[in-house]
């Protein structure tokens, strides 16, 4: 079995005018976590992957962490899976990184 190609980025699927979108970004924003931000209107490549994985609905934020889907997460659950992924988190000037609960 081959191993699973390492993760790069979280891939957040966003739409301009969603408050859900917005918060979970500017969170993920100071974790310092790479990020890949994919606008659903604007690539219908995009707004596929989420309908696949929210039930036909357009649902966002929507984040995929390697083979991880999560419809509409936290931004701790989102750091915590991240982390497990092996994702690194770099320094942001005057941010703070989001610690999981444990």
């Amino acid at each position: 079995m081959a191993d699973a190609a390492p993760v790069e980025a979280i891939q957040v699927y966003w739409r301009p005018g969603c408050p859900y979108c917005s918060s979970l970004l500017r969170r993920l924003r100071s974790s310092g976590l790479p990020l890949d931000e994919r606008n659903i209107w604007k690539d219908g490549e995009h707004a596929a992957f989420v309908r696949r994985h929210a039930d036909g609905n357009e649902t966002v934020p929507t984040v995929a962490i390697g083979d991880t889907v999560l419809v509409n997460p936290s931004a701790r659950t989102v750091v915590g899976l991240a982390e497990q992924a092996g994702l690194v988190a770099t320094e942001q000037p005057g941010g703070r990184r989001l610690r999981r609960r444990r």
